[in-house]
């Protein structure tokens, strides 16, 4: 496969799906409504038949029973989408009996692929290939306690930071006296129990009350915490794609997440580029992606989709995470591009099919054209069945969740959204109409300020 001067989208989906054509494919161990999308990728790029391990049935419309064989797992609520994803981690891990039955049964020669969320850690799964998983050296990156000495080995400038037991409660408010501002710290749990994702592993610590919350939060469910001072300015995300020939960098993305005074708690509730920072700013997240492309290639021989999370503060752009996988923001932010199947590809250790150059120009220009978002939260209250609202600004909607509380997510009116707009400021109000309309106790949340960097910062 060869880069072209216009690029056929088409044709290079068509390349690319050959990973995929005329195999079987497990996929799994996602909530059953969710695969629907996947049942549809997969017969148009042309793989026979899956079979579809799903983590209960979701809300939404299910795959249609003739377009794929399902095995549905009870698997029991939880406190969190963190948990959620443990529990789906354990499955991948060790698969209960009746889901390797059920696989024999479906592939008794062996010849299928498994299809796995790209946080999985496993290239192989009851003898058969895990495509859109990743290596467990790539997946340890993933932790907040160890990206800063990535950040100084790529020469990126970040925050002052302690690592501390997270057993050790007079070394973390030790630790904290050592680092924190006017705004107080914040709490970051390590990845030691798995991937933990949603701001459920972060807490905000401004008083020895936060402090003793946050511990009691934080001591079961992590080995280390990272201490760091609390950012003012807007959570943001870089992303970028390391592939033989380079690494390509893309466009800033807002990330709406929402701050609890009161409980000290953050809330994501989804992203958005019709958000634009200081141009400055913007360079420098394109830096700081690039230089952590090329370490990660460098030190681990890492290919595929990665993203740097950070803070656009009044010093410029502060990283303060890596997500060294495909996330939901390339789904859903650029959608008419195949970038999951570019991934799984170059994973795979096949050709991406297009140039390093090729691919930033791509995709920055069509996120940069095309401005899209992704609003959607979690909340504690759990619902017993869909909701629906209209407001002015557009339509709310709530659902249970499969493993935990209720999803709330959102869909704008036409023209409420508009270049350099954050979506925070949006979904703040659309969280307190869901907890007054249904009860969804998201609590009194506020959106952190938008400060820009001096001249010439960045």
């Amino acid at each position: 496969m060869t880069s072209r001067p216009s690029l056929d989208l088409a044709k290079w989906e068509a390349e690319l799906a050959e990973l995929f054509r005329g195999r079987k494919v497990i996929v799994g161990f996602k909530v059953l409504a969710a695969m629907t999308a996947d049942v549809t990728k997969l017969q148009r790029w042309g793989a026979r038949k899956p079979l579809l391990i799903g983590r209960g049935v979701g809300a939404g419309r299910p795959p249609d029973p003739d377009d794929a064989e399902v095995l549905v797992l009870d698997i029991p609520i939880t406190d969190s989408m963190t948990d959620g994803i443990g529990a789906m981690a354990r499955l991948a891990v060790d698969p209960p009996a009746e889901v390797a039955r059920r696989v024999e049964a479906y592939d008794p020669g062996r010849e299928a692929v498994w299809w796995l969320p790209a946080h999985t850690d496993l290239t192989e799964l009851l003898g058969r290939t895990v495509l859109g998983g990743r290596p467990s050296v790539w997946g340890q990156l993933e932790d907040k306690t160890t990206c800063d000495a990535l950040w100084d080995a790529a020469g990126v400038a970040r925050s002052p930071m302690h690592i501390v037991p997270a057993t050790d409660l007079p070394a973390l408010l030790a630790a904290s006296d050592g680092v924190g501002g006017a705004n107080g710290v914040v709490w970051s749990g390590d990845a030691s129990a798995g991937v933990n994702g949603s701001a459920d592993c972060v807490r905000w610590v401004r008083s020895s009350h936060d402090a003793a919350t946050a511990y009691e939060h934080l001591r079961p469910r992590c080995r280390r915490i990272r201490v760091m001072p609390y950012l003012d300015g807007v959570p943001c995300s870089i992303h970028g794609y390391v592939l033989d020939d380079g690494v390509a960098v893309f466009r800033p993305v807002e990330l709406a997440v929402l701050r609890s005074a009161e409980e000290g708690r953050f809330v994501f509730a989804g992203l958005s580029t019709w958000w634009d920072p200081p141009p400055s700013v913007r360079e420098q997240m394109r830096t700081v992606a690039r230089r952590t492309g090329a370490l990660l290639a460098d030190r681990v021989g890492y290919r595929g989709a990665f993203n740097v999370d950070g803070v656009s503060t009044a010093d410029g752009f502060r990283p303060t995470e890596l997500n060294p996988r495909f996330t939901v923001a390339l789904a859903t932010l650029v959608p008419h591009l195949p970038l999951e199947l570019v991934h799984a590809n170059v994973v795979a250790g096949r050709s991406a099919g297009i140039r390093i150059d090729d691919l930033e120009r791509l995709v920055v220009d069509a996120a940069d054209s095309d401005r899209r978002a992704y609003p959607i939260a979690n909340c504690r209250h759990r619902l017993d069945d869909l909701v629906t609202a209209r407001i002015r600004e557009g339509v709310v909607l709530a659902r249970p969740a499969v493993t935990s509380g209720s999803i709330v997510s959102f869909a704008p009116a036409d023209g409420v959204l508009r270049p350099g707009r954050r979506i925070a400021e949006l979904l703040a109000g659309v969280l307190r109409f869901a907890d007054r309309q249904w009860g969804c106790d998201f609590g009194e949340l506020s959106i952190a300020p938008d400060v820009h960097p001096d001249a010439g910062a960045g």
